[in-house]
């Protein structure tokens, strides 16, 4: 009787220690989410919410993104039509901008995660990315893929920190 009495308190002892383990670990996602973006994140991007499309010379860009090309067209697409709150996106939201001309000789597809959980603390926790025409994440001559905090030399966050609304020139 005695020893089944030590078993059950052992037994609630480890429960109860596995419990609060649990809890505390969902407190610390909710407190720090992170999202982290795949081949997949962007498949299908154009068939998201079309927020801007923005035709020739963007003296605001440069050359990013086609900015200088007088027969550009860059259209602005975000998942689900996410907008900010309280200055900011939320964690896991998705931009991709397709930037080309007729000619073919600007064809772009950058890209921009809200990663969250302080990947990236002085780039708003952005995540840049360059992708292919069917919205997998695009790779360098040696199989790296092209994604980062400091993605083109820290060029993305260096021209996007100057954006009106958390890192971001549209909306």
């Amino acid at each position: 009787m005695k020893f089944t009495r030590i078993l059950f308190l052992i037994s609630l002892f480890i429960g109860g220690a596995f419990i609060t383990q649990s809890c505390t670990n969902d407190n610390e996602e909710e407190m720090n989410p992170e999202y982290i973006a795949d081949d997949n994140s962007f498949k299908g991007f154009e068939s998201w919410t079309l927020e801007a499309t923005n035709k020739g010379p963007d003296p605001a860009i440069g050359g990013a993104h086609g900015g200088n090309d007088t027969t550009v067209t860059r259209s602005i697409y975000f998942k689900n039509g996410q907008d900010p709150s309280g200055g900011s996106y939320p964690v896991g939201t998705l931009i991709a901008k397709h930037s080309k001309n007729p000619g073919g000789t600007v064809d772009v597809i950058t890209a921009m995660a809200k990663r969250g959980n302080n990947f990236n603390s002085s780039g708003g926790d952005w995540e840049w990315f360059i992708l292919n025409e069917d919205g997998s994440i695009a790779e360098d001559n040696e199989g790296n893929p092209l994604r980062g905090a400091n993605l083109m030399g820290g060029a993305c966050v260096s021209c996007h920190s100057v954006a009106g609304t958390d890192f971001a020139f549209t909306k």
